[in-house]
């Protein structure tokens, strides 16, 4: 099963670039990375996720990154749906003024040099409501002008999907899904996507590596952003390791790794009634880590409602982020469009 955005069919599975040239699980060479890239796109995972900010500078990023890949594999371009963000200026702010959006969209596409289109240019974070609005007017002239394929949104609420779709053709929303953290479920994100027909790019999947089927203990968690969010701390990991004990359960009923069973039901959420298309994007810094996480298993609707019963009673416990963490996340507006 594959969806079609914006002309171009995409699996049911993408991948996320980040953990490449972000805090990177790994050291690998840029040959390796290429390769990895190579294996995911291979395994059907076509729908890519990269940022501007994802690297060590502006210049050093997911776009230096897919220059040197389209470098090797050219013929590649037309296969990859690629969905670029930015908003944000180095090393971690956000902007979300009209010219410095003009000036990130210039600079995506300079590194990337006219081996790929941009698919999608994603505005990562609100900030200023003002600004943003007037940030997604310049870049629905960018469509229009071929720049850039059209426009996606991050880390928004439905009151936000609301206004954006007065002023632009919004062609992805991305937020956080997973077994870890459901609020876009509840909170009137996916109701939005589905009224308007937007699909989501569900990006942290396996919770930032929780559901990986690699942590048993606090100590176990090696990813950056895991260690900070207070879900992940204390007494409220020990309170929700239950649940990754239930994941390791539930995949072992189906035959599939927890993170295979963890990534699966993300995405076949997009079968549910009232649903838009979910696709989520896993990273994976290795290859066997990519083949696996883009492996499809289907998972039959009693699996699903064995999951929906097991949620209706657990409570995650801690919250998603913390302290300064918070202001990136845009799930309580509650402005009047």
């Amino acid at each position: 099963m594959g969806y079609t955005i914006l002309g171009k069919e995409v699996g049911p599975i993408g991948y996320g670039l980040m953990g490449l040239t972000w805090h990177p699980t790994t050291e690998s060479t840029v040959e390796e990375k290429i390769a990895i890239m190579k294996a995911a796109l291979e395994a059907g995972a076509n729908a890519w996720n990269g940022g501007e900010i994802y690297g060590t500078s502006l210049q050093d990023n997911s776009l230096s990154l897919l220059s040197k890949y389209f470098d090797k594999y050219p013929e590649d371009a037309n296969r990859v749906c690629l969905n670029i963000k930015s908003g944000l200026r180095f090393p971690l702010g956000v902007d979300n003024s009209p010219e410095y959006t003009r000036e990130s969209v210039q600079n995506c596409l300079n590194l990337l040099g006219g081996k790929a289109k941009i698919d999608m240019f994603e505005m990562a974070r609100r900030a200023s409501q003002a600004e943003y609005l007037e940030s997604l007017r310049l870049l629905d002239r960018f469509v229009k002008e071929s720049k850039i394929g059209g426009v996606a949104l991050s880390e928004i609420n439905a009151n936000t999907i609301r206004q954006a779709v007065k002023i632009t053709k919004v062609a992805a929303v991305e937020v956080e899904i997973s077994l870890w953290v459901t609020d876009a479920l509840t909170n009137g994100v996916c109701e939005a996507c589905a009224e308007f027909g937007i699909p989501i790019f569900a990006y942290s999947p396996l919770a930032n590596g929780m559901l990986s089927g690699k942590v048993k203990r606090l100590e176990d968690i090696k990813n950056v952003f895991a260690k900070q969010r207070p879900r992940n701390q204390g007494e409220n990991f020990e309170a929700n390791l239950r649940l990754i004990e239930k994941v390791e359960e539930w995949a072992a009923k189906k035959n599939c790794t927890p993170a295979q069973f963890a990534i699966n039901w993300v995405a076949s959420l997009s079968k549910r009634p009232g649903m838009p298309t979910i696709i989520p994007i896993p990273g994976g810094g290795s290859l066997e880590r990519v083949r696996e996480n883009a492996k499809v298993v289907e998972l039959a609707d009693e699996d699903m409602n064995e999951v929906d019963a097991y949620l209706k009673e657990f409570s995650h416990a801690g919250e998603i982020a913390a302290g300064e963490f918070k202001k990136w996340l845009d799930m309580t507006d509650t402005t009047e469009v």
